[in-house]
């Protein structure tokens, strides 16, 4: 199997990066992580990056550092990024600079709780089940293809804390599972 290079993006702890890494060391995963961009240089998730010899790639929040990025993914021939817990919105321009594909884990069923401060919501809302999304990219917040989505069921008793743990889980399983899928049909 030929790899593709993929480069992931994070701004926190980088937990699904994490996974993501690990992952990759199976030869039948079908991408290599390349490059990580972060929008902070203080993110723990860093440490998953230097512990490989990965690259990082710091973004800030200008052009001329989206320009100076997208020149490092087509340098490393990326093909795929996967946001992993990257909060900041790529630019319309960004995402119509590359060619490529730009995958994303969000914490809720879409096409319910764009956006930030999902569990709240759907706290709030006393939804009976929850999980995660894996879709693509496109120039609106969280509106792009759905890959796949994975679901549990909320308890009455659920706090924010155990919402979260219980989407983080499905998040590790999903967002390998979508990046198979993306590959094993092209």
């Amino acid at each position: 199997m030929v790899k593709k290079n993929a480069s992931i993006f994070i701004s926190g702890k980088g937990t699904n990066l994490k996974n993501i890494l690990n992952k990759s060391i199976d030869y039948t995963f079908p991408i290599r992580v390349k490059l990580i961009v972060c929008s902070s240089r203080y993110a723990k998730g860093l440490v998953f990056a230097k512990q490989r010899s990965i690259p990082i790639f710091i973004i800030q929040n200008n052009l001329i550092s989206q320009m100076k990025l997208i020149n490092e993914i087509n340098k490393r021939n990326i093909s795929i990024i996967c946001l992993a817990g990257f909060m900041k919105i790529l630019s319309k321009s960004f995402i119509r600079a590359l060619n490529l594909r730009i995958l994303n884990i969000h914490p809720s069923l879409l096409p319910k709780y764009k956006g930030l401060n999902t569990y709240e919501r759907i706290k709030k809302n006393k939804e009976k089940k929850t999980g995660c999304t894996v879709h693509f990219v496109n120039e609106k917040l969280d509106s792009g293809k759905i890959i796949l989505r994975k679901y549990f069921y909320i308890s009455p008793n659920d706090d924010f804390k155990v919402l979260k743990y219980n989407t983080q889980k499905l998040e590790y399983l999903a967002y390998p599972e979508a990046i198979y899928k993306l590959f094993r049909y092209n």
